[in-house]
């Protein structure tokens, strides 16, 4: 899964690259051509890197909780 997402980043920098070569010598397919890595990396890379950090973990652990707050008021006033 790491391979992946780096190869993902690699080829979406490249995209992007390409398109602010394109913006800099007043192409007209520049914006296009940004638009579409900004696409791909919001609809594509972002779920992949988000998947693959949290996958295995408890989402209750990161939920903001009453006893929670209770804990680290608690803490604090020590």
């Amino acid at each position: 899964m790491k391979k992946i997402i780096q190869i993902v980043l690699v080829l979406i920098l490249i995209i992007l690259g390409v398109g602010f070569y394109l913006l800099s010598n007043d192409h007209r397919l520049g914006n296009f051509i940004v638009g579409i890595g900004v696409l791909l990396f919001t609809l594509i890379l972002m779920p992949l890197f988000l998947y693959h950090r949290y996958k295995g973990k408890k989402l209750k652990d990161y939920i903001l909780t009453k006893e929670k707050i209770d804990k680290m008021l608690k803490n604090l006033s020590n």
